[in-house]
């Protein structure tokens, strides 16, 4: 493979992992009180899981935006609620958001070398990720002291776009000042992420399989597949160490 002149990394399953799934039940409890009391915390909870599954369903046509904080709370989680709950749901969009992506993760193992490796040698490094609040893992990343490592984070949620729309990839090489070409893409989904690769022309899109995708089925191939943070930083060390 080419070597890279910069590193671009998928947050969830590449760089860090949650630790638990669940979502906090507290939640449903802040939406109920925000709300006036007239949806009860099953409801919402109900509400909530439909319109996971409705968000994942627009994400299959990648050529849609992706929604916004209040989108997702206007169109999705409340479209059938009485409009002044509709309304004040919309209203604190952001922060429900931000706690329902919210969650305990853990770096995955050999990522931290990986970026002080990177660092060490100059290359600068990225996040590429979707999610529902990019702020959920820059926050993760500043308590972890990475964030100076990580200069260029991109997020779907900001960028209105998801991967793999080749334009997530786009954003993080301009702002990298390197071309698409140049960068070595490490993702986790074969439909997401190594199909962002190839649409946008990367030097390299290298898979870390997800244990949550055991049974995704998509006609590409990467052009490796690695465990951790280990054999990625062997594969890099490899290709610019020879």
């Amino acid at each position: 493979m080419q070597p890279p002149h910069a590193l671009l990394l998928d947050f969830g399953g590449v760089l860090a992992e949650k630790t638990d799934r669940t979502v906090d039940p507290g939640l449903y409890e802040w939406v109920h009180q925000v709300t006036g009391g007239v949806l009860g915390t099953e409801r919402i909870k109900a509400d909530m899981a439909a319109a996971n599954k409705a968000r994942n369903e627009w994400r299959e046509n990648a050529e849609n935006p992706e929604l916004s904080h209040e989108q997702l709370w206007r169109d999705f989680v409340a479209k059938d609620w009485p409009e002044p709950a509709r309304e004040a749901a919309v209203a604190y969009a952001s922060e429900f958001t931000y706690a329902w992506e919210n969650a305990r993760f853990r770096l995955v193992d050999g990522m931290a070398e990986v970026l002080e490796w990177a660092l060490g040698r100059g290359l600068p490094v990225a996040v590429v990720s979707n999610t529902r609040c990019g702020k959920v893992f820059r926050d993760f990343l500043d308590e972890a002291g990475l964030t100076g490592a990580l200069p260029v984070q991109i997020y779907s949620d900001e960028a209105g776009v998801f991967k793999p729309h080749p334009e997530m990839i786009f954003a993080a090489a301009r702002a990298l000042n390197v071309s698409p070409a140049r960068c070595w893409f490490v993702g986790d989904s074969l439909h997401r992420d190594i199909e962002c690769g190839r649409r946008a022309g990367v030097a390299a899109a290298v898979l870390r399989p997800s244990r949550y995708r055991d049974n995704e089925q998509w006609d590409i191939e990467p052009d490796a597949v690695v465990t951790d943070g280990h054999e990625l930083l062997k594969l890099l060390k490899d290709a610019l160490e020879p």
